[in-house]
C-alpha cells in the first residue's frame, strides 16, 4: 500500500511511503477503519464500501479488509472522516503524534496505524520505524524461538540417544539369548530327527509284523469259514436226518422199514408188470407155438432192431417213468432256466409245475421239483400241484445237495431219474444209482 496524495505545508500530506505497508501495521490500520465504519452514515462512506454498512467489526474486517485499506489509501476525504473518528477514540495517542512526540509506551504498531491515518509530519518515518521495529521484534522473537527449538532438539537428539544405547543393548541381550535359544533349538532339532528316523524304522518293521499278522489272520478266517460252511451243511444233513426220524417215529415206523416196504412195493409191481408183459396164457404153451415164425401184425427182427432209441429221444424218459414205482427228481431251475429264461422265476415255477404235474397224470410216477432257496428274497407262497412235491432249499445248502440227499434217501434198487444238465449233479446221482437224464430231454417231453 502506497501513498502519493498531496497536502499543504506543515503536515505529512506531502510525504510518501517508499515500501510496502508493514502487515502488522496494515491489520491495525484495517481494525481502526472497521472501528469508525460503525460511526459513518451510509453517505459518508465510499461506494465500494457501503454494502458492508451493516456488518459487524469483526466480520467487517475479515471480509471488507482490502476494500477498506483500498478506500483509505484513494479517498482522502474518507481517510479524514476515520481520522476523526480516531482522535475521539485514542484522544492522547493522536494529540501526542500532532506534538510530534509519540508517547515512548505505546505499542510502536498502534503508532505506525495511527500515523498512517492521521498523517501527521514524519508519519512515514514512523511507520519505517514501526516495520523495522516489527522485523526486529520479529526476528529476536524467531531467534528466540529457534534457540527453544535447537535446545528442545537437543535435549530430544540426547533422549534419543539414551534411547538408542538402551534399546541397542536391550536388543543385543536379546540376540545372544535368541542365540543360545537357537543353539538349544538345534541340537534339540537333531535329536527330534534321531528319534523320528528311528521311529519310521520301528514303524516299518511294526507294520511288516502286522501285515504278516493280518494275512496269517486272514488265512486263518478263511479256513475256519471253510470249516464253518462244511460243518454247516453236515449239521443241516443231520437235521434233515433227524426230522425224518421224528416223522418215521411219530409214523410208527422206522426209515429202513419205509425203504424195505418200498423196495418190496417196487418188486412185486415189476413181477405183476412182467406177468402183464409175458401176458402168459392160462393153459400150456402148444407144440405150435414154439415153431419160429412170423405171424401177421408181428413184428420181426429186423423191425425189433429199428425200434432202438437215440440217448437224448423222450420216449426213453417213457420207459424210465414206465419201471415200477419209478421217482423223477427234477432240478427246477437247471430246467426253467435252459428252456425259458427270459421269464421271472415265478413264471418259470408256475409253468415247469403246471407240466410235471400234467407228466404225474400221464405216468404215474412220483415226481418231486426242487430249487434253490437261495434265489428267494422272500418265502414262497405256493400251492403244490397235484402229484407234484416241491421242494426248497434250507440256507447254506443248495440245490445240487438236496438232489444228492433224496437219492441217498431211496433204497438201493428203486428205478429214481434226475432230470439236471449240470454235470456234478449227473456224476453225483449216478454213483448214488440213480439214473441221470438232461433237462433237454425233459423239456422236449413236456413239450
Amino acid at each position: 500500500m502506497a501513498e502519493t496524495a498531496g497536502g499543504g505545508p506543515g503536515d505529512g500530506t506531502a510525504e510518501v511511503l517508499d515500501r510496502p505497508l508493514p502487515d502488522g501495521v496494515r491489520r491495525r490500520v484495517v481494525q481502526i477503519v472497521s472501528d469508525g465504519f460503525g460511526g459513518l452514515t451510509i453517505g459518508e462512506l465510499p461506494a465500494q464500501l457501503r454494502q458492508y454498512a451493516r456488518f459487524a467489526p469483526n466480520r467487517r474486517a475479515k471480509f471488507a479488509g482490502n476494500a477498506m485499506a483500498a478506500a483509505l489509501e484513494t479517498d482522502t476525504l474518507f481517510r479524514q472522516r476515520i481520522g476523526e473518528k480516531l482522535r475521539e477514540a485514542q484522544p492522547e495517542l493522536c494529540g501526542a503524534l500532532d506534538s510530534g512526540s509519540p508517547p515512548p509506551a505505546a505499542d510502536p504498531l498502534d503508532v505506525a496505524a495511527a500515523a498512517y491515518v492521521l498523517r501527521p509530519a514524519g508519519w512515514v518515518k514512523l511507520v519505517a520505524a514501526a516495520g523495522e521495529e516489527v522485523q526486529r521484534a520479529d526476528a529476536e522473537r524467531a531467534d528466540e524461538e529457534s534457540r527453544a527449538e535447537l535446545e528442545r532438539l537437543r535435549v530430544e537428539l540426547e533422549r534419543v540417544r539414551d534411547h538408542t544405547r538402551a534399546e541397542t543393548e536391550r536388543l543385543r541381550v536379546e540376540l545372544d539369548s535368541a542365540k543360545r535359544e537357537a543353539e538349544s533349538l538345534h541340537r534339540k532339532l537333531r535329536a527330534a530327527l534321531s528319534d523320528v528316523k528311528r521311529g519310521d524304522a520301528a514303524l516299518r518293521k511294526a507294520q511288516g509284523e502286522i501285515e504278516a499278522v493280518r494275512a496269517e489272520g486272514q488265512a486263518q478266517v478263511s479256513a475256519a469259514e471253510s470249516e464253518s460252511r462244511r460243518l454247516k451243511a453236515r449239521l443241516g444233513e443231520v437235521e434233515t436226518a433227524l426230522e425224518a426220524s421224528r416223522r418215521a417215529a411219530r409214523e410208527g415206523r422206522s426209515v429202513e422199514d419205509m425203504r424195505v416196504r418200498l423196495l418190496l412195493d417196487t418188486v412185486l409191481e415189476a413181477a405183476q408188470g412182467l406177468r402183464r408183459e409175458l401176458a402168459l396164457p392160462p393153459v400150456s404153451v402148444r407144440p405150435a407155438e414154439t415153431v419160429d415164425a412170423v405171424e401177421p401184425g408181428r413184428m420181426t427182427p429186423k423191425d425189433i432192431a429199428a425200434r432202438a432209441l437215440s440217448e437224448h429221444d423222450p420216449a426213453i424218459l417213457d420207459q424210465l417213468l414206465a419201471l415200477p414205482q419209478a421217482h423223477l427228481v427234477v432240478d427246477g431251475y437247471n430246467v426253467t432256466k435252459t428252456g425259458y429264461p427270459q421269464m421271472p422265476l415265478e413264471k418259470q415255477r408256475l409253468r415247469l409245475l403246471g407240466q410235471l404235474s400234467q407228466l404225474a397224470a400221464q405216468t404215474g410216477a412220483e415226481v418231486t421239483c426242487v430249487f434253490d432257496g437261495a434265489e428267494l428274497a422272500a418265502p414262497v407262497l405256493l400251492a403244490p400241484p397235484r402229484g407234484v412235491r416241491v421242494l426248497f432249499s434250507k440256507p447254506g445248502v443248495t440245490a445240487d445237495e438236496l438232489i444228492r440227499q433224496l437219492v441217498r434217501a431211496e433204497p438201493p434198487g428203486r428205478p429214481v431219474i434226475v432230470a439236471s444238465t449240470d454235470r456234478e449233479v449227473a456224476d453225483g446221482v449216478a454213483r448214488a444209482g440213480a439214473r441221470p437224464v438232461a433237462s433237454a430231454m425233459l423239456l422236449r417231453r413236456l413239450s
